[in-house]
Protein backbone atom coordinates (compact mmCIF):
# COMPACT_ATOMS: atom_id res chain seq x y z
CA UNK A 1 0.00 0.00 0.00
CA UNK A 2 3.01 2.16 1.16
CA UNK A 3 4.74 1.54 -2.40
CA UNK A 4 1.55 2.64 -4.64
CA UNK A 5 1.40 5.68 -2.40
CA UNK A 6 4.74 6.66 -3.24
CA UNK A 7 4.69 5.28 -6.64
CA UNK A 8 1.50 7.53 -7.09
CA UNK A 9 2.82 10.44 -5.39
CA UNK A 10 5.63 10.12 -7.52
CA UNK A 11 3.48 10.03 -10.86
CA UNK A 12 1.43 12.93 -9.67
CA UNK A 13 4.29 15.00 -8.81
CA UNK A 14 5.87 14.20 -12.55
CA UNK A 15 2.23 15.13 -14.51
CA UNK A 16 2.62 18.13 -12.92
CA UNK A 17 6.19 19.40 -13.74
CA UNK A 18 5.82 18.43 -17.37
CA UNK A 19 2.22 20.34 -17.09
CA UNK A 20 4.34 23.39 -15.75
CA UNK A 21 5.40 25.49 -18.39
CA UNK A 22 9.04 27.10 -19.02
CA UNK A 23 8.85 30.51 -20.06
CA UNK A 24 10.99 32.46 -21.67
CA UNK A 25 10.75 36.49 -21.60
CA UNK A 26 12.06 39.95 -20.89
CA UNK A 27 14.64 40.64 -18.36
CA UNK A 28 16.04 37.02 -17.08
CA UNK A 29 14.37 35.25 -14.55
CA UNK A 30 11.01 36.77 -13.08
CA UNK A 31 12.19 40.19 -14.99
CA UNK A 32 14.87 41.22 -12.62
CA UNK A 33 17.86 41.15 -15.02
CA UNK A 34 19.66 38.79 -12.98
CA UNK A 35 20.50 35.42 -14.57
CA UNK A 36 20.84 32.12 -12.15
CA UNK A 37 23.89 31.05 -14.45
CA UNK A 38 26.66 29.95 -13.17
CA UNK A 39 29.67 28.48 -14.54
CA UNK A 40 30.66 31.58 -16.67
CA UNK A 41 33.74 33.06 -17.25
CA UNK A 42 35.16 35.83 -15.02
CA UNK A 43 37.19 37.66 -17.78
CA UNK A 44 37.70 37.68 -21.27
CA UNK A 45 40.27 38.00 -23.97
CA UNK A 46 41.29 41.63 -25.14
CA UNK A 47 38.87 41.19 -28.31
CA UNK A 48 36.54 39.33 -26.03
CA UNK A 49 34.93 35.73 -25.94
CA UNK A 50 34.52 33.50 -28.62
CA UNK A 51 31.68 34.11 -31.23
CA UNK A 52 29.81 30.69 -31.65
CA UNK A 53 27.96 32.64 -35.03
CA UNK A 54 26.17 36.28 -35.89
CA UNK A 55 23.64 36.73 -38.79
CA UNK A 56 22.88 40.17 -40.19
CA UNK A 57 19.36 38.73 -41.99
CA UNK A 58 17.01 40.51 -39.23
CA UNK A 59 14.48 42.84 -39.87
CA UNK A 60 15.53 46.61 -37.67
CA UNK A 61 15.00 46.03 -34.27
CA UNK A 62 15.80 46.89 -30.65
CA UNK A 63 14.14 43.63 -28.74
CA UNK A 64 15.88 41.11 -27.15
CA UNK A 65 15.82 37.42 -27.82
CA UNK A 66 14.01 34.79 -25.94
CA UNK A 67 14.05 30.53 -26.33
CA UNK A 68 11.59 27.69 -26.41
CA UNK A 69 10.46 24.72 -28.59
CA UNK A 70 14.78 25.06 -29.71
CA UNK A 71 14.53 27.93 -31.35
CA UNK A 72 15.39 31.74 -30.90
CA UNK A 73 12.52 34.23 -31.28
CA UNK A 74 13.21 38.05 -31.68
CA UNK A 75 11.19 41.03 -33.67
CA UNK A 76 12.28 43.04 -36.14
CA UNK A 77 9.98 46.25 -38.31
CA UNK A 78 9.66 45.31 -41.96
CA UNK A 79 8.36 48.33 -43.72
CA UNK A 80 4.79 49.25 -41.97
CA UNK A 81 4.54 45.84 -39.84
CA UNK A 82 6.71 44.29 -37.26
CA UNK A 83 7.98 41.12 -37.46
CA UNK A 84 8.23 37.61 -35.23
CA UNK A 85 11.47 35.44 -36.45
CA UNK A 86 12.38 32.29 -35.59
CA UNK A 87 16.00 30.95 -35.93
CA UNK A 88 17.27 27.42 -34.91
CA UNK A 89 20.23 27.72 -32.20
CA UNK A 90 22.95 28.25 -34.74
CA UNK A 91 20.85 31.33 -36.06
CA UNK A 92 19.66 30.19 -39.03
CA UNK A 93 15.79 31.86 -39.93
CA UNK A 94 13.42 28.87 -39.54
CA UNK A 95 10.59 31.39 -40.53
CA UNK A 96 9.22 35.40 -40.49
CA UNK A 97 5.56 36.24 -39.68
CA UNK A 98 3.96 39.34 -39.49
CA UNK A 99 2.74 39.94 -35.87
CA UNK A 100 0.81 43.50 -36.11
CA UNK A 101 1.37 47.08 -37.33
CA UNK A 102 4.73 48.89 -36.24
CA UNK A 103 5.17 52.66 -34.54
CA UNK A 104 5.06 54.74 -37.53
CA UNK A 105 6.70 58.15 -35.62
CA UNK A 106 10.38 58.10 -34.08
CA UNK A 107 12.36 55.22 -33.90
CA UNK A 108 9.82 53.02 -35.22
CA UNK A 109 11.99 49.66 -35.03
CA UNK A 110 10.66 46.76 -33.04
CA UNK A 111 11.41 47.24 -29.52
CA UNK A 112 9.09 44.48 -27.48
CA UNK A 113 10.82 41.31 -26.85
CA UNK A 114 8.75 37.85 -27.38
CA UNK A 115 7.45 35.78 -24.46
CA UNK A 116 7.36 32.11 -24.83
CA UNK A 117 5.14 29.70 -23.07
CA UNK A 118 5.40 26.31 -24.24
CA UNK A 119 4.82 26.07 -27.75
CA UNK A 120 3.43 29.74 -27.77
CA UNK A 121 4.53 32.69 -28.78
CA UNK A 122 3.19 35.57 -27.56
CA UNK A 123 4.41 39.23 -29.17
CA UNK A 124 2.87 43.01 -28.87
CA UNK A 125 3.76 45.54 -31.99
CA UNK A 126 4.72 48.68 -31.64
CA UNK A 127 1.23 49.76 -32.45
CA UNK A 128 0.02 47.90 -29.34
CA UNK A 129 -1.20 44.44 -31.83
CA UNK A 130 -0.99 41.69 -29.29
CA UNK A 131 -0.90 38.40 -31.66
CA UNK A 132 -0.38 34.27 -30.37
CA UNK A 133 1.73 32.51 -32.82
CA UNK A 134 2.69 28.49 -32.67
CA UNK A 135 5.91 28.36 -32.11
CA UNK A 136 6.50 25.69 -34.40
CA UNK A 137 4.65 26.36 -37.56
CA UNK A 138 4.61 30.15 -37.27
CA UNK A 139 0.97 30.14 -37.82
CA UNK A 140 -1.14 32.67 -35.94
CA UNK A 141 -3.14 31.04 -33.22
CA UNK A 142 -5.08 34.85 -32.73
CA UNK A 143 -4.55 38.12 -33.07
CA UNK A 144 -6.05 41.26 -30.69
CA UNK A 145 -5.85 44.59 -31.77
CA UNK A 146 -5.31 45.76 -28.12
CA UNK A 147 -5.04 49.16 -28.11
CA UNK A 148 -7.09 50.48 -30.96
CA UNK A 149 -9.92 47.99 -29.24
CA UNK A 150 -9.41 49.74 -26.08
CA UNK A 151 -9.36 52.95 -26.86
CA UNK A 152 -5.50 53.61 -26.19
CA UNK A 153 -3.84 56.30 -26.13
CA UNK A 154 0.57 56.52 -26.99
CA UNK A 155 3.52 58.57 -26.01
CA UNK A 156 5.94 59.77 -28.62
CA UNK A 157 6.91 56.70 -29.13
CA UNK A 158 4.37 53.78 -29.53
CA UNK A 159 4.34 50.55 -27.40
CA UNK A 160 7.39 49.12 -26.09
CA UNK A 161 5.10 46.69 -23.41
CA UNK A 162 6.71 42.60 -23.61
CA UNK A 163 3.83 40.77 -22.64
CA UNK A 164 3.71 39.15 -18.89
CA UNK A 165 1.93 35.21 -18.87
CA UNK A 166 0.14 34.90 -15.38
CA UNK A 167 -1.75 31.33 -15.32
CA UNK A 168 -4.14 31.49 -17.57
CA UNK A 169 -4.51 35.39 -18.39
CA UNK A 170 -1.81 37.73 -20.00
CA UNK A 171 -1.20 41.53 -19.52
CA UNK A 172 -1.41 44.35 -21.57
CA UNK A 173 -1.41 48.17 -20.52
CA UNK A 174 -3.35 50.23 -23.15
CA UNK A 175 -3.74 53.45 -21.01
CA UNK A 176 -6.35 56.14 -22.12
CA UNK A 177 -9.86 57.28 -21.05
CA UNK A 178 -11.25 54.17 -20.93
CA UNK A 179 -8.91 51.55 -18.90
CA UNK A 180 -5.20 51.44 -17.78
CA UNK A 181 -4.26 47.49 -18.09
CA UNK A 182 -6.22 44.56 -19.44
CA UNK A 183 -6.21 40.66 -19.04
CA UNK A 184 -6.70 38.78 -21.67
CA UNK A 185 -7.51 34.65 -21.90
CA UNK A 186 -3.99 33.59 -23.42
CA UNK A 187 -5.93 30.86 -25.15
CA UNK A 188 -8.07 33.01 -27.50
CA UNK A 189 -7.05 36.38 -26.91
CA UNK A 190 -10.86 37.45 -25.22
CA UNK A 191 -11.03 40.37 -22.67
CA UNK A 192 -11.84 38.99 -19.09
CA UNK A 193 -11.34 42.04 -17.36
CA UNK A 194 -10.51 45.88 -17.54
CA UNK A 195 -9.34 47.89 -14.94
CA UNK A 196 -10.36 51.92 -14.34
CA UNK A 197 -8.26 54.60 -16.25
CA UNK A 198 -6.05 56.47 -14.94
CA UNK A 199 -6.45 59.39 -17.41
CA UNK A 200 -3.09 58.48 -18.37
CA UNK A 201 -0.91 57.41 -21.17
CA UNK A 202 1.29 53.87 -21.18
CA UNK A 203 4.87 53.77 -20.19
CA UNK A 204 7.22 51.55 -22.51
CA UNK A 205 7.27 49.54 -19.42
CA UNK A 206 7.41 45.83 -19.53
CA UNK A 207 5.61 45.29 -15.65
CA UNK A 208 6.38 42.55 -13.20
CA UNK A 209 4.09 40.39 -11.23
CA UNK A 210 4.85 39.39 -7.80
CA UNK A 211 2.79 38.16 -4.56
CA UNK A 212 2.38 40.19 -1.60
CA UNK A 213 -0.44 40.58 1.12
CA UNK A 214 -2.52 37.31 -0.18
CA UNK A 215 -2.72 39.09 -3.38
CA UNK A 216 -0.94 38.91 -6.82
CA UNK A 217 -0.21 42.19 -8.00
CA UNK A 218 0.65 43.50 -11.30
CA UNK A 219 3.70 46.47 -10.69
CA UNK A 220 3.51 48.94 -13.95
CA UNK A 221 4.99 52.50 -14.91
CA UNK A 222 2.68 54.40 -16.96
CA UNK A 223 3.87 58.35 -18.06
CA UNK A 224 2.97 59.65 -14.98
CA UNK A 225 2.77 57.11 -12.16
CA UNK A 226 3.81 53.85 -10.74
CA UNK A 227 0.85 51.71 -9.71
CA UNK A 228 -0.35 48.04 -8.61
CA UNK A 229 -3.55 46.11 -9.84
CA UNK A 230 -5.07 43.29 -8.23
CA UNK A 231 -4.70 40.41 -10.88
CA UNK A 232 -7.70 38.46 -9.82
CA UNK A 233 -10.30 41.12 -10.58
CA UNK A 234 -8.25 44.34 -12.04
CA UNK A 235 -8.83 46.29 -9.21
CA UNK A 236 -6.13 49.26 -8.92
CA UNK A 237 -5.12 49.00 -5.32
CA UNK A 238 -3.08 52.01 -5.21
CA UNK A 239 -1.06 54.62 -7.09
CA UNK A 240 1.48 57.29 -6.79
CA UNK A 241 2.91 59.73 -9.26
CA UNK A 242 6.16 59.86 -10.45
CA UNK A 243 6.91 62.52 -12.89
CA UNK A 244 9.29 64.43 -14.80
CA UNK A 245 10.41 67.30 -12.71
CA UNK A 246 8.87 70.21 -13.90
CA UNK A 247 6.37 68.37 -16.11
CA UNK A 248 5.71 66.98 -19.28
CA UNK A 249 5.66 62.96 -20.49
CA UNK A 250 8.88 61.88 -22.18
CA UNK A 251 9.82 58.63 -21.35
CA UNK A 252 9.49 55.90 -18.91
CA UNK A 253 10.83 52.39 -19.97
CA UNK A 254 12.65 51.04 -16.88
CA UNK A 255 10.81 47.31 -15.58
CA UNK A 256 10.47 48.30 -11.69
CA UNK A 257 12.84 46.55 -9.13
CA UNK A 258 10.99 44.36 -6.15
CA UNK A 259 12.16 43.22 -3.20
CA UNK A 260 10.02 42.52 0.65
CA UNK A 261 7.30 44.95 -0.26
CA UNK A 262 9.25 47.81 -1.77
CA UNK A 263 9.28 48.74 -5.37
CA UNK A 264 12.04 51.31 -6.63
CA UNK A 265 10.91 52.71 -10.47
CA UNK A 266 13.08 55.03 -12.26
CA UNK A 267 12.30 57.34 -15.57
CA UNK A 268 15.45 59.02 -17.20
CA UNK A 269 14.78 62.89 -18.05
CA UNK A 270 15.71 64.44 -14.91
CA UNK A 271 12.68 62.15 -13.92
CA UNK A 272 14.90 60.83 -10.71
CA UNK A 273 14.02 57.18 -8.77
CA UNK A 274 11.91 56.61 -6.00
CA UNK A 275 11.62 54.06 -3.45
CA UNK A 276 8.42 52.66 -2.48
CA UNK A 277 7.00 51.08 -0.19
CA UNK A 278 3.91 49.07 -0.67
CA UNK A 279 1.38 49.10 2.90
CA UNK A 280 0.97 45.78 4.72
CA UNK A 281 -2.60 45.21 3.95
CA UNK A 282 -1.35 45.91 0.09
CA UNK A 283 -3.86 48.80 -0.43
CA UNK A 284 -1.75 51.73 -0.16
CA UNK A 285 1.89 52.58 -0.81
CA UNK A 286 4.04 55.24 0.22
CA UNK A 287 7.74 57.01 -0.79
CA UNK A 288 9.98 55.99 1.37
CA UNK A 289 13.40 57.54 -0.40
CA UNK A 290 14.09 59.61 -4.06
CA UNK A 291 17.21 59.99 -6.00
CA UNK A 292 18.23 62.28 -8.53
CA UNK A 293 21.21 60.01 -9.22
CA UNK A 294 20.45 57.10 -11.23
CA UNK A 295 18.10 58.67 -12.89
CA UNK A 296 18.03 55.35 -15.52
CA UNK A 297 17.06 56.21 -19.69
CA UNK A 298 16.30 52.81 -20.82
CA UNK A 299 18.72 50.50 -20.03
CA UNK A 300 17.26 48.62 -16.77
CA UNK A 301 18.19 48.33 -13.78
CA UNK A 302 19.82 45.24 -11.50
CA UNK A 303 19.56 44.40 -7.54
CA UNK A 304 22.34 42.46 -6.23
CA UNK A 305 22.97 41.91 -2.07
CA UNK A 306 21.03 45.57 -1.33
CA UNK A 307 22.59 47.52 -4.46
CA UNK A 308 21.31 49.02 -7.58
CA UNK A 309 23.22 49.08 -10.50
CA UNK A 310 22.41 50.79 -13.71
CA UNK A 311 23.08 54.06 -15.97
CA UNK A 312 21.81 57.56 -15.61
CA UNK A 313 20.85 59.99 -18.12
CA UNK A 314 23.01 63.00 -18.52
CA UNK A 315 21.42 63.51 -21.97
CA UNK A 316 20.51 61.50 -25.06
CA UNK A 317 23.82 60.97 -25.92
CA UNK A 318 25.43 60.47 -23.05
CA UNK A 319 25.00 58.87 -19.25
CA UNK A 320 27.49 57.49 -16.10
CA UNK A 321 27.19 54.36 -14.68
CA UNK A 322 25.82 54.25 -10.84
CA UNK A 323 25.27 52.39 -8.01
CA UNK A 324 23.10 53.41 -5.27
CA UNK A 325 22.51 51.49 -2.06
CA UNK A 326 19.10 50.24 -1.95
CA UNK A 327 18.19 50.80 1.80
CA UNK A 328 18.29 54.42 1.70
CA UNK A 329 18.82 55.67 -2.29
CA UNK A 330 22.75 56.99 -1.19
CA UNK A 331 24.72 57.34 -3.55
CA UNK A 332 27.94 54.42 -3.63
CA UNK A 333 29.82 55.21 -6.88
CA UNK A 334 29.31 57.54 -10.44
CA UNK A 335 31.77 56.28 -12.70
CA UNK A 336 32.12 57.50 -16.97
CA UNK A 337 32.49 54.57 -19.07
CA UNK A 338 32.06 55.35 -22.97
CA UNK A 339 28.15 55.59 -22.30
CA UNK A 340 24.72 55.01 -20.68
CA UNK A 341 23.82 51.48 -21.72
CA UNK A 342 21.56 48.66 -20.84
CA UNK A 343 22.73 46.17 -18.09
CA UNK A 344 22.60 42.83 -17.08
CA UNK A 345 24.03 40.13 -14.07
CA UNK A 346 24.57 36.79 -13.63
CA UNK A 347 26.88 35.21 -11.28
CA UNK A 348 28.11 37.92 -9.23
CA UNK A 349 29.25 39.66 -12.58
CA UNK A 350 27.46 42.81 -14.13
CA UNK A 351 27.13 42.53 -18.27
CA UNK A 352 26.75 46.25 -19.39
CA UNK A 353 26.49 47.38 -23.54
CA UNK A 354 26.69 50.77 -23.89
CA UNK A 355 24.43 52.37 -26.47
CA UNK A 356 26.93 54.46 -28.79
CA UNK A 357 29.73 52.30 -30.15
CA UNK A 358 28.61 49.09 -28.78
CA UNK A 359 31.29 48.50 -26.07
CA UNK A 360 30.45 45.89 -23.88
CA UNK A 361 31.85 45.67 -20.01
CA UNK A 362 32.29 42.77 -17.66
CA UNK A 363 32.09 44.48 -14.28
CA UNK A 364 32.49 43.39 -10.64
CA UNK A 365 29.34 43.85 -8.66
CA UNK A 366 30.07 46.00 -5.82
CA UNK A 367 29.81 49.20 -4.06
CA UNK A 368 33.11 50.09 -3.65
CA UNK A 369 34.33 51.39 -6.81
CA UNK A 370 33.08 50.87 -11.16
CA UNK A 371 35.45 47.50 -10.80
CA UNK A 372 35.55 46.71 -14.84
CA UNK A 373 37.68 43.40 -15.84
CA UNK A 374 37.43 43.19 -19.06
CA UNK A 375 35.41 44.66 -22.39
CA UNK A 376 35.61 44.49 -25.95
CA UNK A 377 33.32 46.18 -29.01
CA UNK A 378 30.66 44.84 -31.47
CA UNK A 379 30.97 46.17 -34.55
CA UNK A 380 28.11 44.08 -36.70
CA UNK A 381 25.22 45.77 -37.63
CA UNK A 382 23.64 48.46 -39.90
CA UNK A 383 24.10 51.98 -38.47
CA UNK A 384 21.96 53.03 -34.97
CA UNK A 385 22.21 52.89 -31.36
CA UNK A 386 22.90 49.49 -29.23
CA UNK A 387 19.60 49.54 -27.52
CA UNK A 388 19.06 46.00 -27.29
CA UNK A 389 19.80 44.43 -23.71
CA UNK A 390 22.03 41.31 -23.51
CA UNK A 391 20.60 37.88 -22.72
CA UNK A 392 22.72 35.00 -21.44
CA UNK A 393 20.38 31.30 -22.11
CA UNK A 394 22.89 28.37 -21.53
CA UNK A 395 26.56 29.39 -20.93
CA UNK A 396 25.85 31.89 -24.38
CA UNK A 397 25.73 35.79 -24.61
CA UNK A 398 23.24 37.24 -27.48
CA UNK A 399 24.46 40.58 -28.07
CA UNK A 400 21.64 42.43 -30.75
CA UNK A 401 22.37 45.18 -33.02
CA UNK A 402 19.66 46.29 -35.38
CA UNK A 403 19.71 44.02 -37.94
CA UNK A 404 22.46 41.44 -36.60
CA UNK A 405 22.40 39.08 -33.89
CA UNK A 406 25.61 37.41 -32.40
CA UNK A 407 26.18 34.62 -29.99
CA UNK A 408 29.39 34.65 -27.25
CA UNK A 409 30.20 31.71 -25.57
CA UNK A 410 30.60 32.51 -21.88
CA UNK A 411 31.57 28.95 -20.45
CA UNK A 412 34.17 28.87 -17.86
Amino acid sequence: MKLISIAFILATMFVHICNAQQVSEWREEDRTGVSSETGLMKSWPDAGPKLLWSTLELPKGFSSVSFGNNSIYITGTLGSDDNLVAMNMHGEILWQKVMGRSWTGAYPDSRATPTVEGNRVYTCSGFGDIACFDGTSGEIIWSYRASEMNKGTYGSWGIAESLIIDGDQLYFSPGGPETMTIALNKTNGEVIWRSESLNDKPGYVSPILREYADRKILINVSLGHVYAVDVSNGIILWKIVHQRHGGGDLIKCVTPLFQNGEVYVTGGYNTGGMLVRIADDGLSANVVWTDDVLDIHHGGAVLIDGYIYGSNWLNNSNGNWCCIEWETGKKMWEEHWKCKGSIIAADGILYIYEEKRGTVGLLRATPERFDLISSFRVTEGRPGPYWAHPVIHNGILYLRHTNALMAYDIHQ
